[in-house]
């Protein structure tokens, strides 16, 4: 390494941010830029390891040593050549990743772990401004046809790998914008959209087609698509969220979290925020039916993860009252326990950024009614305190624990519990491809291909609920597999089994 000493001589160390009261006022990013002196130091602390399990412990398999060391040696274009060989889009995983790359760190087995995630940020956004990120423009076409159905990270990634592959690439997004997850899931104060659109574009210049408002399975009918695409790859994410089916759910002021964070990403950008269509299956999909605003409310975010967080930051913003969130879960420990070994993914306490600007957060509670006035409203919650069983470091059983019931206000009760399958209704129904035992859609690792043998799936819509780095990796093997299929074929036409298909639905 470029300073093979680095890691006894400086720790970890991360940016500046704006302080709470500035950045609660807008929702710009907040985090500041390492200075050179500064990104030099962080990039210098990686060790010369015999084996660097950080490889292992990013899905993407990051080259992370190699583009460590050209950071600290200020070789940006060796940087950005390491870094975009694995992962199409650092841009997003720099500033959304939990870093699982961290945590399989070797120096973060006795020291604070390499501060990996902002390297790569860095490394990204150094090379568009020294003009490194250009087009990268197939030299010979196929003249094979994939459709990628959804636009989220998983999608986007399969497409741009596709293209580099010489296929000819068209994007469906049901939303006005692409983007998915990365324009409508994830708050600006995290990633703004001016970051997502300046990707969007290299794509487009690069040949991939985006086709928006466009919901197959209700506007766009699948038996096009099966006819005039060579292949088709469902990436539509896990959509539908876990519900919290308890007294009083029909109240108003009870809304799921991820209506909520898209509601108010329509409403920064300066778009429509009400569905005013009265209609179902309209593009814009989910659009509340009414303005939700967290100001002068009580907010409960009933969920412990990012989703929650997210409300969390977008709750204060709004001016607030209080905000509290709950998890039905004990309290994780600080540090690794014998039950977390190093290099496995620790369930740790996180602390985000959100949690720093304000918020009351509660472990091992349970929500048992939602109560309203009498016009309909959300007034306050009942709730229970829980008592866990933990068996091998993991909480198995819980019990109600008694007398511990009690009613506290809230006008604004977000659920952030995650989402428990893809939306089977249109499209997956229409296709009839097959479903695993969760609702996902079936494939295996070993070719993401579906039942049907030209439809392929990947990211959230065959694992589940995942992490955005986990869409991009199988976004890009899944076109692997894709382009595999499309060069062993003869003439891109259909199989005998994909031709009985195609009668079924022409």
């Amino acid at each position: 390494m470029g300073k093979p000493t680095g890691f006894k001589e400086y720790t970890r160390e991360l940016p500046g941010k704006q302080p709470v009261e500035d950045r609660l006022k807008h929702y710009n990013e907040f985090t500041e830029r390492y200075a050179t002196e500064k990104l030099n130091q962080q990039a210098s602390r990686c060790m010369n390891c015999g084996v660097p399990f950080c490889h292992h412990g990013c899905p993407l398999g990051n080259v992370i040593p190699e583009f460590n060391d050209a950071v600290y040696k200020q070789d940006w274009q060796e940087a950005y050549d390491i870094l975009s060989s694995t992962n199409n889009f650092p841009e997003f995983t720099g500033r959304i990743c939990p870093a699982p790359c961290e945590t399989a760190c070797v120096l973060g087995i006795n020291q604070p772990a390499i501060t990996i995630e902002e390297i790569e940020k860095h490394i990204i956004e150094t090379a568009f401004e020294k003009g490194m990120v250009k087009p990268r423009k197939p030299n010979l076409r196929s003249g094979k046809k994939v459709a990628v159905i959804g636009s989220g990270p998983a999608g986007l990634a399969a497409a741009a790998q596709l293209n580099y592959a010489g296929h000819w690439v068209t994007v469906f997004e049901r939303d006005d914008a692409p983007g998915g997850l990365l324009r409508y899931g994830i708050p600006d104060f995290k990633l703004e959209k001016n970051v997502v659109d300046r990707r969007i574009k290299l794509m487009e210049e690069e040949g991939v087609q985006f086709r928006c408002n466009a919901n197959v399975g209700v506007n766009i009918p699948v038996n096009d698509l099966l006819r005039e695409y060579n292949a088709i790859v469902l990436a539509g994410g896990s959509t539908i969220p876990r519900d919290l089916t308890i007294p009083g759910r029909e109240l108003k002021g009870v809304y799921f979290a991820m209506d909520f964070l898209k509601q108010n990403n329509r409403r920064v950008a300066g778009k429509s925020t009400i569905n005013h269509t009265q209609e179902e299956g309209q593009s814009g999909s989910n659009l509340l039916w009414e303005e939700v605003l967290a100001t002068r409310k009580n907010v409960v975010v009933i969920g412990g993860g990012d989703t929650g967080s997210d409300c969390v930051g977008t709750s204060n913003r709004h001016g607030a009252v209080s905000v509290t969130q709950f998890e039905l879960l004990p309290q994780p420990p600080a540090s690794r326990n014998e039950y977390m070994p190093w290099p496995s993914y620790p369930m740790l306490l996180k602390t985000t950024t959100s949690h720093e600007e304000g918020a009351d957060r509660q472990w091992a509670v349970a929500t048992k009614e939602f109560i309203g006035d009498e016009n309909g409203q959300l007034k306050a919650l009942k709730i229970v305190d829980l008592e866990w069983k933990i068996v091998d470091g993991r909480p198995a059983t819980f019990i109600e624990v008694p007398g511990s019931e009690k009613v506290i206000p809230c006008e604004l009760a977000l659920l952030a519990m995650g989402f428990v399958h893809p939306q089977q209704a249109g499209l997956i129904k229409e296709l009839d491809v097959e479903l695993d035992e969760r609702g996902n859609v079936r494939a295996s690792e070993k070719n993401y291909r579906t039942n049907i043998s030209k439809v392929f799936t990947a990211g959230d819509m065959r694992r589940g609920q995942s992490l955005v780095v986990w869409a991009i990796s199988e976004g890009r093997e899944c076109a692997r597999k894709v382009d595999e299929m499309l060069n062993n074929s003869q003439s891109g036409i259909l199989d005998s089994k994909d031709s009985s298909i195609l009668v079924q639905f022409c």
